[in-house]
């Protein structure tokens, strides 16, 4: 029996490393390749702290990085505040560059020749607005008032969260809605729009009101609590369900290619890259699905929450 090769740890841990890949870091990447460092940003002890590179934060001798955070030399724990440009904080402002660029494109050609018949990608867009307009956002916000006015943010909510998703797609991009961070920030904005738009249209006795969800005043220390928690439970929903459907198909992809390394032969490469190959374009409709229903589900929440009590 002939020996079996012997494995460096580089090479036993590379399913590891792909999956740390999937993180955030601080410099901007294309695939596994480091184009440039990003600045390092902290806040600590009172002070603003501004470094070129994680490079020139550790030459200064005051942090260095460990496990790709930074952290004190003196004590090891990490600043008050890390407000550093990362790779997903890149991705999320091509995202927004892109966005602007077709919109801006779309309006454009709009204004130019608004009697002509939309085509290319000015077709797409308008399609897209006229289906979150009457289908999502006026379908589902009872006021109708409210739903105009509120339109820009649930239309810039679904481009913006499309285009993240999408970015992931293309070879070397990265997802920034994979990060518990971005859905978060979103599902945050999501919430305050939720009841600041409700108390806006119904008025702040109103919406106290729906607080006891329909029930006595007597049940109210019963009622109130569950109502509160049913608020935040509604953003958590919307923030982990975005982040956990985008990662897992970037876990799939990559299980379903490292099998051609687990098993050590080629063999296996057919059906690996025909499966992901499946999981690819079911990855596509996903990116799609995933930016409806984040927009949809606000628009439903936002209605549910402005309704008048009776």
């Amino acid at each position: 029996m002939s020996a079996q090769p012997h494995q460096t740890p580089a090479e036993s841990n590379v399913f590891t490393q792909l999956l740390e890949e999937l993180g955030d870091h601080h410099g901007f990447y294309v695939g596994p390749y480091k184009l440039l460092d990003l600045p390092i940003i902290l806040w600590d002890n009172g002070r603003l702290h501004l470094y070129p590179s994680p490079t020139a934060m550790e030459q200064a001798g005051l942090y260095r990085m460990v496990e790709g955070h930074p952290v004190r030399v003196a004590d090891g724990k990490p600043p008050a505040l890390d407000l550093s440009i990362t790779n997903l904080v890149v991705y999320q402002w091509l995202g927004m560059l892109l966005v602007g660029i077709a919109l801006w494109r779309a309006v454009r050609r709009y204004r130019a020749h608004p009697l002509r018949p939309p085509r290319g990608l000015q077709n797409a867009i308008e399609a897209l607005v006229v289906f979150i307009r009457d289908e999502v956002v006026f379908a589902n916000v009872g006021h109708q008032r409210l739903g105009v006015r509120l339109l820009p943010y649930f239309l810039t909510l679904f481009f913006f969260i499309l285009v993240l998703n999408l970015l992931g797609l293309v070879p070397g991009g990265h997802t920034a809605t994979g990060s518990l961070a971005v859905t978060g920030a979103l599902a945050t904005i999501a919430f305050f729009v939720i009841n600041g738009g409700a108390i806006a249209t119904i008025g702040l006795k109103n919406w106290l009101r729906h607080l006891l969800g329909g029930g006595p005043l007597w049940l109210s220390p019963i009622l109130v609590p569950i109502e509160i928690i049913g608020m935040f439970a509604k953003a958590f929903a919307l923030c982990v369900r975005l982040f956990a459907n985008m990662t897992a198909g970037h876990i799939a992809l990559l299980s379903l290619v490292g099998l051609i390394f687990f098993f050590g032969t080629v063999l296996i490469a057919p059906v690996s890259v025909a499966f992901s190959v499946f999981v690819y374009l079911l990855e596509t409709l996903v990116a799609f699905l995933q930016a409806y229903i984040f927009t949809i589900l606000t628009a439903v929440f936002l209605g549910l929450a402005s309704e008048e009590t009776h």
